[in-house]
């Protein structure tokens, strides 16, 4: 059995690369490649491939939202994250959006293989490191979850945004944003907006973009 893949990366000698390497595998066509999101929506509905390789950052429609698209209307796709990021922010959302897979891209080709060959079988193949995350989130059990808002707040926080600045960019009012961080404060257990941006990082709750 062939398996039909597309490969999603805004990066061009990423994509030749993953290219060639498939094309080493007797079991594997390469069917098309995309730059970004929108295209490999595209792609997918024109070629339905088995398997997708999908990077996250990219322009135009991001790897998460063209894999949401793509699953919405082929739930037999197997959509394989393959990234550089590994942070909470980045792994829950993709696993829990139906990701057949999470690499990061320095993964060995053999394991590659495998879970490309894996993703057919309905097996969920994780990155050992991402394994890692998941497993320290899961123990973790006296840190209580950050809501998708609060994550935002401490993303933008971590990028020297001031509360007026949150607000705006939100869509929310100044209280609101106060409001969040004494939350986000009692549940990271800290004081300050620093000490708070210190420990998400630290604990991959958020990424420095």
């Amino acid at each position: 059995m062939t398996l039909k893949i597309l490969i999603a990366d805004d990066h061009p000698v990423v994509r030749s690369g993953l290219h060639a390497l498939l094309a080493t595998a007797p079991d594997f066509e390469v069917v098309a490649e995309a730059k970004n999101g929108e295209e490999a929506v595209a792609l997918a509905a024109a070629h339905f491939p088995d398997v997708v390789l999908m990077d996250l950052q990219m322009p135009v429609l991001d790897g998460l939202a063209a894999l949401e698209q793509i699953l919405s209307t082929q739930p037999a796709a197997r959509i394989i994250v393959l990234t550089t990021y590994d942070s909470d922010a980045d792994v829950i959302p993709a696993i829990k959006a139906g990701a057949a897979g999470y690499l990061l891209k320095d993964t060995p080709p053999e394991a590659l293989f495998r879970a490309i060959r894996s993703s057919v079988e309905d097996e969920l193949t994780l990155d050992t490191r991402v394994a890692e995350t998941i497993a320290r989130r899961m123990a973790d059990s006296s840190r209580k979850s950050l809501s998708k808002r609060e994550i935002e707040i401490l993303e933008l926080a971590s990028q020297g945004a001031t509360n007026r600045s949150i607000a705006d960019k939100l869509h929310i009012t100044e209280a609101t944003v106060k409001s969040h961080f004494v939350h986000i404060f009692n549940k990271l257990d800290v004081s300050d907006r620093t000490a708070a941006v210190t420990v998400a990082l630290k604990q991959k709750i958020i990424r420095l973009k």
